[in-house]
């Protein structure tokens, strides 16, 4: 039903910010919650925030709670996520993925997910 693209990733310095996109095509975003999750090399995927679909509720994981914002711009058909104060450990890539039902958040149903996109936090 929607098809996520992931972009923005990159190569930081600790302590730098990077802002990812996740851009939805096939359907409108709006109608949608969208999570993001990451996954670091030998490690399981970890959920990351997630927003609903009208971006009046949120959730942070404690490890990026103060750091990173989500948000959404549904005209752009669009969620991103806004990175600051970037950690090595924040290494990973990070995925978007949606739901459309009210099955959401850390322990949400996501069942549509993007390709993914690389974060590099170098010491």
């Amino acid at each position: 039903q929607v098809r996520l693209v992931e972009s923005g990733g990159g190569l930081v310095q600790a302590g730098g910010s990077l802002r990812l996109s996740c851009a939805a095509s096939g359907r409108t975003i709006s109608a949608y919650a969208i999570g993001w999750f990451r996954q670091a090399p030998g490690k399981e995927r970890e959920f990351v925030a997630a927003i609903n679909w009208s971006g009046t509720s949120r959730y942070y994981a404690d490890s990026v709670k103060g750091r990173y914002t989500i948000s959404r711009d549904n005209a752009k058909n669009t969620v991103y996520l806004q990175m600051n104060i970037l950690k090595p450990e924040d290494t990973a890539v990070y995925y978007c993925a949606a739901v459309p039902s009210g099955d959401w958040g850390p322990k949400g149903q996501y069942n549509y997910w993007g390709q993914g996109t690389q974060v590099t936090v170098s010491s």
